[in-house]
């Protein structure tokens, strides 16, 4: 099952390639990639049925080592199964997102969107370091592409660079981490190093190496600048993905190798984190409230929120842990949802993004406006949502360790509320702008885009359980083995 996961994107993409470009052949090509996208979210959704929720084991393992330079290693556990089933159940609603937006390039739009799905769910199930390494650094090229190649505005070229020069030096001392352990240990495999005692001393110095990369990809204080402007200037379906699953690569970073492989050294450097994400988590919030750009204002409290993903994971308790993982779930479901109201809905009517130009939407946007309204709310982090949820239990978990954390944490959710429905009420209501055209309500397909959205977030934040139950036992042996 876990090899078909990997492979029917690429499947679909090898169907894609050799199509001509006819508009008969563009419209099939859509059709293949969507329908190739969603067999693969229905086959994890498969894996998910079959899968042992009572074994801290890994499951479904594959491997494949017939070259002898290539030795490739898979697995799933309850803590990748969650961000694997993000991926593949994102991915066709990037897609649709940029369903009629897209005519240029369209072959190489879609193949580049199957092959980042294959990518993201290798590095996910990677089962080897070096094998994770690679994965996480390979979605770089094709997006820095994509942005390049489908983006807007004449500053995306600077944006495409500051993402990938970011993102790629970050990197580069997780690399040097990684072949540390390999000369300790002589193996990258998960399990190996998982047996290995390393020194305190050797821990600390492993530590930073690989928190630099995943604080600029999740991002923090003070690697965020790439973010906004990746975000501004790329398409929806890339703002789409950047959001609900580029940035978990880091959260399942965190969780997979330095909780797991380097405990003390996450335990003596948890108030610099918990520091950084506080400043990371104020500093965000207050420039969302002033931008401008309605993507950029998305993707500032994006920032937020993922800063309290990383006051859960780093408080050292299994309330914190299981509440970040949930919170992570759900920005993945909510940020996309907004982007595709303010860098889609919006845009693709008004031609602009720029909040002054936008007013009195209501007025011709009704079923608009109440969607868009459910998700500012989620977004705020109201009862019955699964943001509500991941970031009550991100938050108590961090108190049980430092309340003074927890108490300047909770400042997010007041100032989310702030800026959301400031956005929310400046482009919806007041007197209609004199600058826009009378405006069409949404379409079918973009309200079963945001349906598709809306449904796990309000079920899984009234029966949090489906998710908690399988957690509870990785976690668990995450913590106290």
């Amino acid at each position: 099952m876990l090899t078909l996961l990997l492979l029917i994107p690429l499947i679909g993409s090898l169907i894609i390639l050799p199509m001509p470009n006819t508009l008969e052949s563009k419209e099939r090509m859509k059709k293949i990639a969507i329908v190739t996208s969603l067999i693969n979210f229905f086959i994890s959704l498969f894996i998910w049925y079959q899968f042992d929720s009572n074994t801290t084991q890994y499951q479904f393992v594959t491997e494949f080592n017939q070259l002898n330079f290539c030795h490739l290693n898979f697995g799933i556990d309850s803590i990748s199964l969650y961000f694997v089933i993000l991926t593949t159940f994102i991915t066709p609603i990037a897609l649709l997102s940029n369903y009629t937006n897209i005519t240029n390039n369209l072959k190489f739009f879609l193949i580049s969107f199957l092959v980042l799905e294959t990518l993201q769910i290798c590095a996910f199930v990677s089962l080897d370091l070096l094998l994770f390494y690679i994965f996480f650094e390979s979605v770089l090229p094709i997006l820095f592409v994509v942005i390049l190649i489908f983006g807007h505005g004449k500053d995306r070229f600077r944006s495409a660079f500051l993402f990938f020069l970011y993102t790629l030096a970050g990197s580069l001392p997780m690399l040097l981490s990684i072949l540390v352990i390999y000369s300790y240990i002589g193996s990258t495999d998960f399990q190996l190093i998982s047996l290995y005692d390393i020194s305190l001393e050797s821990q600390k110095i492993l530590w930073l190496g690989f928190f630099i990369a995943f604080a600029v990809k999740t991002p923090l204080y003070p690697f965020m600048i790439w973010l906004p402007k990746a975000h501004g200037d790329s398409p929806l379906a890339g703002s789409i993905l950047l959001a609900a699953t580029i940035l978990k690569l880091a959260t399942y970073g965190y969780l997979r190798v330095l909780i797991n492989f380097l405990p003390d050294a996450t335990n003596y450097f948890s108030p610099l984190v918990q520091t950084i994400a506080i400043i990371s988590l104020i500093y965000a919030s207050f420039s969302t409230i002033i931008q401008q750009d309605t993507k950029r204002l998305i993707a500032y409290s994006s920032v937020a929120h993922m800063a309290v993903v990383v006051l859960g994971l780093f408080s050292n308790t299994l309330v914190g842990i299981e509440g970040a993982i949930l919170l992570a779930l759900a920005h993945g479901f909510v940020s996309p949802a907004l982007f595709i109201c303010v860098g889609g809905i919006i845009y693709d009517r008004t031609g602009t993004r720029i909040i002054n130009y936008i007013r009195g939407l209501v007025t011709y946007m009704p079923v608009f406006t109440i969607l868009f309204f459910v998700f500012t709310l989620c977004n705020t982090g109201i009862p019955l949502s699964l943001n509500f949820l991941g970031e009550q239990l991100a938050l108590i978990g961090i108190w049980q360790e430092n309340p003074i954390i927890a108490a300047l944490g909770a400042t997010g959710i007041v100032l989310s509320a702030c800026y959301s429905i400031f956005l929310y009420n400046r482009l919806s209501y007041g007197n209609l702008s004199p600058y826009l055209p009378p405006l069409k309500d949404i379409n079918r397909r973009e309200f079963f885009l945001l349906l598709a959205l809306l449904i796990p977030t309000v079920v899984f934040g009234i029966l949090p359980n489906i998710l908690l139950d399988s957690l509870h036992i990785s976690i668990s042996a995450l913590l106290y083995n």
